[in-house]
């Protein structure tokens, strides 16, 4: 293989530096705290042959024609819908994501999220390190039972399924919905596949774990609230327009629904105003990967996708897998 130039747009765990700097590759970080610009960017992807980027990264035709050099683009994530995959096809650009690696780290999260909610978990601390808890009270603080009550999950692929199989050690009935139909896995599970108005009607507990396209932004807005339970609690850990922000602030404030536990927002990293003052949430900084391990992960998998392109195979998570050749 001959001397490539890897950019990486944000610092990553060190094994992608690691992996391309052992293979002879010459790499890039961006030495920032922060997201490159998208003048930083172009002009990164512009000197490489190679570019790991980051879901706050545009990755389109603009970029593709500034930078006809950069032949893929390594996502260092599960979710792609910052890149447009039409552009990449005209281009013969290739496109990669990493999925797996952070399947059950994400689900783990979803369920903190869930309890943290249910249970008031942050109110409480906030009450013990502020001073205020005076002893037990025995209505101090009440919460919403998890065992036995109903889990409704929206995107039934790896996140889902994975989020399903814990929800068996809590006795949960679960109900699933998902664009391509029925799941195996998810029926194996003993999950029931349901229109999303009958989830939405019938969930305690309602998690999201779909993709954001098209047809999934603001999937769950005023409509939705509408028909919930009054006590339902909804988790987002997929992308945050899948949610109408407004729409559930409202949902909120009105006691429509009991709470949201959130690590994705529509407008990351702004949120709703109403959001953060509001007791019956939980607010995550977009956290649902990070663990040492899984970082880890995702930072090898984007290095290998790329060393596999430079090695004449098909990326081992190509999302575009018929652009390979074509540049």
């Amino acid at each position: 293989m001959n001397a490539m130039n890897v950019a990486i747009t944000r610092k990553t765990h060190r094994a992608a530096e690691e992996l391309l700097g052992s293979a002879g590759c010459g790499v890039w970080t961006n030495p920032h705290d922060r997201a490159l610009t998208p003048a930083e960017l172009r002009e990164a992807a512009a000197g490489s042959d190679a570019t790991i980027c980051m879901l706050s990264d545009a990755i389109g035709a603009g970029l593709f024609a500034a930078a006809p050099r950069c032949r893929i683009y390594a996502n260092y994530a599960v979710g792609h819908n910052n890149m447009d995959a039409a552009a990449a096809a005209r281009a013969g650009v290739a496109l990669c994501n990493t999925p797996d690696v952070l399947t059950d780290a994400t689900a783990e999260l979803a369920w903190a999220l869930l309890f943290a909610v249910a249970r008031r978990v942050p109110e409480g601390d906030r009450m013990v390190r502020e001073g205020r808890f005076h002893g037990w009270a025995p209505l101090m603080l009440l919460g919403h039972d998890v065992g036995g009550r109903t889990l409704g999950i929206i995107g039934a692929g790896r996140i889902g399924a994975a989020m399903a199989r814990r929800a068996a050690g809590f006795a949960m009935p679960i109900l699933y919905t998902r664009r391509s139909g029925r799941s195996p896995e998810m029926d194996a599970l003993g999950a029931r596949h349901v229109s999303l108005d009958e989830l939405l009607r019938e969930s305690d507990y309602i998690s999201i774990h779909c993709p954001l396209t098209t047809e999934t932004r603001h999937m769950i807005g005023a409509t939705q609230f509408a028909i919930m339970k009054p006590g339902a609690i909804i988790i987002n850990t997929a992308r945050g327009a899948v949610i109408d922000e407004r729409a559930l602030a409202a949902a909120l404030r009105e006691g429509r629904i009991a709470g949201a536990g959130l690590d994705v927002y529509e407008h990351e990293p702004d949120i709703d105003h109403e959001l953060p003052a509001m007791s019956n949430t939980v607010l995550l900084p977009h956290i649902g990967s990070a663990t040492f391990d899984t970082r880890r992960r995702m930072a090898e998998l984007a290095a290998r996708n790329i060393l596999d392109y430079f090695e004449g195979r098909v990326p081992r998570t190509c999302l575009n897998p018929g652009t390979i050749g074509r540049r």
